[in-house]
C-alpha cells in the first residue's frame, strides 16, 4: 500500500527508492500506520504522497533555504514532516487541515521527530484561513494537497503571500493519467489549472512527472 509514482513499474518504483536517501524510522513507521488506515479503509490510500516525492520536497525545501512554509491539506502528516526537516531550526510551517482525527496521527510521529515546534496546525476550511492571514510576502514555499477544485483560489490566495521568488508545489496534477482524458469535475478542474497556469506570467511553471504530477511555481 505505500504509494509510488503511478509512471513507474514496482521494479522502478523499488529501484528510485533504493537510489534515493531513505526514509528513516520515524518517516517509515508513518508510512507504515497511513498504509494500515487506508487497508483497514480508515483513510484514503490516493491522500499520501510517495516516499519519493518526500524526499525531494525536503531536499527541495533545504535547497531553497525556506524559513517560512505553508501547507494546504495535511493529512496524516508525512509530506508536513519532509518540508518541517528542511527547515531551519528557527523556520515554521503552517499547517490547515480540515481533519482532527488524520492531524493527531501527524501530531504524534512531528513530535517523535522533534520538529512539532516548528509546525503550526490550523484546523478548519483552508480557504478561510487563508484569507484571514495578511497579504503580505510572508511564505517561501507552499504545498497544495487538498480539494482539486479549489486550487485556483489557493494559488490566488497565495500569490501575495509569497516572497520573491517563492516556490508553490500543487500535488496530484497528472490525476493517474487522466489529465489527457479527464472524467471527473476534479480532473477537468485541474486539467483547466495546467492551461491557466501554464500561460500565467505571474509564474514560472513546470509540471514534473513525479509521483501523481507535482507542478511546481516560481513566483516572478
Amino acid at each position: 500500500m505505500t504509494p509510488r509514482s503511478f509512471l513507474l513499474t514496482p521494479e522502478l518504483a523499488e529501484y528510485v527508492l533504493a537510489s534515493s536517501e531513505a526514509p528513516d524510522d520515524v518517516a517509515t513507521a508513518l508510512l507504515a500506520e497511513t498504509a494500515a488506515m487506508a487497508e483497514r479503509g480508515e483513510a484514503p490510500a490516493t491522500f499520501q504522497i510517495a516516499p519519493e516525492q518526500g524526499a525531494f520536497m525536503q531536499l527541495l525545501t533545504r535547497a531553497l533555504g525556506a524559513r517560512q512554509a505553508i501547507e494546504i491539506g495535511t493529512f496524516t502528516g508525512f509530506s508536513a514532516l519532509c518540508i518541517a526537516r528542511g527547515l531551519p531550526e528557527d523556520g515554521s510551517l503552517m499547517c490547515l487541515d480540515r481533519s482532527q482525527e488524520w492531524t493527531a496521527v501527524a501530531r504524534r510521529y512531528w513530535a517523535r521527530a522533534g520538529v512539532d515546534d516548528r509546525i503550526d496546525l490550523r484546523l478548519g476550511d483552508a480557504l478561510p484561513t487563508l484569507r484571514s492571514l495578511p497579504s503580505a510576502e510572508t511564505f517561501d514555499l507552499a504545498f497544495v494537497d487538498a480539494d482539486k477544485t479549489g486550487y485556483p483560489d489557493y494559488i490566488e490566495e497565495l500569490y501575495p503571500r509569497m516572497t520573491p521568488n517563492g516556490v508553490v508545489l500543487l500535488d496530484n496534477t497528472l490525476r493517474q493519467g487522466r489529465a489527457l482524458t479527464p472524467t471527473t469535475e476534479d480532473d477537468h478542474a485541474v486539467v483547466a489549472l495546467n492551461a491557466a497556469l501554464a500561460l500565467d506570467p505571474r509564474w514560472e511553471t513546470v509540471l514534473l512527472p513525479l509521483a501523481d504530477g507535482l507542478t511546481m511555481l516560481r513566483k516572478r
